[in-house]
């Protein structure tokens, strides 16, 4: 118990330089700092390795959100210097994450774990839906961001029809790319961390390395759930005005694809839940 108290006031000291520093490069605002702390907070009791997954995402997706920025901001009618997320944003993409890892803390009092159904089918399901919803939110945010600079014209997922940049659900091979590569690389966090912090037999050890195309196939499958339901439940448009993408429609709005019912976090959220099931089972079969 005094381990998880050690980590909780580390983690909410490092939670809050972390923080100040995002806010500053406005990669959050307020509101997304006061939740980005007290999830923090959770990854770290849960253990060191969940930390270190919540941190991947939030350095590697601000990384590639940067990047880019200039054209980004002629394509994207809501762009954001920096990328600034609000609490919304920051709940859409670890709000499943962190109750799952409460009920793990529940479980483990913060020990870590291999995955290993013979041991706990119950914390292998909540480990594996773990990384399946960072390794999905990371393949959406490399595949959005980085996708948003490829040479390719995308396509519409659901009818293959080239549609503008920044129009929701449209796809491209190196999106597509990138999405399987977030996935791997959060599931290699998962490894290189878990050799340090979780004791296992040797068999069960080598069979941790799953975790790898498991992870990257998350991040490509994740990225394909969001964009179909972007694609069909979130409308997008193009603005005779502005001559860009837009999310809502309007008079001055002809409409490209989708129905107004969910908004981009919403369409995050349901697609890390979708993600995170999935893994979830196919973690109960694999390990």
């Amino acid at each position: 118990m005094d381990g998880l108290w050690f980590r909780a006031a580390l983690a909410l000291l490092v939670s809050s330089i972390m923080a100040a520093r995002a806010f500053r490069r406005k990669s959050v605002d307020l509101t997304g700092v006061a939740a980005a702390i007290p999830v923090m907070v959770i990854h770290m009791v849960a253990g060191y390795r969940f930390a270190v997954l919540l941190l991947v995402f939030f350095f590697t997706s601000s990384k590639f959100t940067r990047t880019g920025e200039d054209k980004k901001r002629e394509i994207d009618a809501e762009f954001k210097e920096g990328g600034q997320r609000n609490w919304r944003q920051v709940l859409a993409n670890s709000a499943i994450a962190s109750i799952l890892l409460v009920l793990l803390v529940m479980i483990r009092r913060g020990e870590d774990s291999c995955l290993d159904t013979e041991k706990s089918k119950v914390v292998t399901i909540l480990m594996g839906g773990i990384v399946g919803h960072y390794a999905c939110c990371n393949g959406d945010t490399w595949s959005s961001e980085l996708g948003m600079l490829s040479i390719s014209q995308p396509r519409l997922i659901t009818n293959l029809k080239t549609v503008c940049r920044g129009t929701n659900g449209g796809v491209t091979f190196d999106g597509l790319l990138a999405a399987a590569a977030a996935g791997f690389v959060i599931g290699l966090s998962f490894i290189l961390v878990g050799l340090i912090t979780a004791e296992c037999t040797a068999a069960v050890a080598w069979k941790q390395l799953l975790v790898l195309p498991l992870a990257a196939f998350a991040g490509f499958c994740g990225s394909l759930i969001d964009s179909l339901i972007g694609a069909t439940l979130q409308f997008s448009g193009y603005c005779t005005v502005l001559k860009k993408v837009v999310a809502k429609p309007g008079p001055t709005v002809k409409k490209i694809s989708g129905m107004n019912i969910l908004d981009n976090n919403a369409v995050n959220a349901v697609s890390a839940l979708l993600t995170t099931l999935l893994t979830s089972m196919a973690c109960m079969y694999i390990f």
